[in-house]
């Protein structure tokens, strides 16, 4: 996991300022992949005390609109954030639970950024979601 000064450099260098919040936000997303806005909510609160939602949410909107962050929302759940960034992976989600995972492209390099037309969009990501049951789910079912 980063440490607080390698927070610090990461918002210098996409060009914003160094603040309470943004830290804690960074660090509350490192530290739970996935999590959804409230669970970070609850985070920061734990970390640096009084925050408002909103100033959670306009953190959020920065750190993603910077590159620092991913915004996920597989349908029917709720947005999510995540540090791993810029590599075009993919998530698996447990249709019971909801629990998220990462996944690597199945073949090669992005192969997934190869549409079989492309309408004359020049494609710098794709959006795979795979849904199924985790193994607690699947071990609960059968039990």
């Amino acid at each position: 996991m980063p440490t607080p000064s390698d927070f610090e450099r990461m918002l210098r260098e996409s060009a914003l300022r160094v603040t309470g919040p943004r830290l804690a936000v960074l660090s509350a997303v490192h530290a739970h992949p996935h999590a959804d806005t409230d669970s970070i909510i609850r985070v920061v609160r734990e970390e640096i005390g009084a925050v408002s939602s909103q100033a959670v949410y306009d953190v959020l909107k920065a750190l993603t609109g910077v590159g620092l962050l991913r915004r996920i929302q597989p349908q029917g759940t709720v947005s999510r954030y995540e540090t791993r960034v810029g590599d075009n992976h993919h998530h698996v989600v447990c249709r019971s639970c909801g629990a998220i995972a990462d996944v690597d492209c199945s073949v090669g390099h992005a192969p997934c950024l190869t549409a079989s037309d492309d309408h004359g969009f020049e494609i710098d990501e794709a959006e795979v979601v795979y849904w199924g049951l985790c193994g607690s789910c699947s071990e609960a079912r059968v039990s």
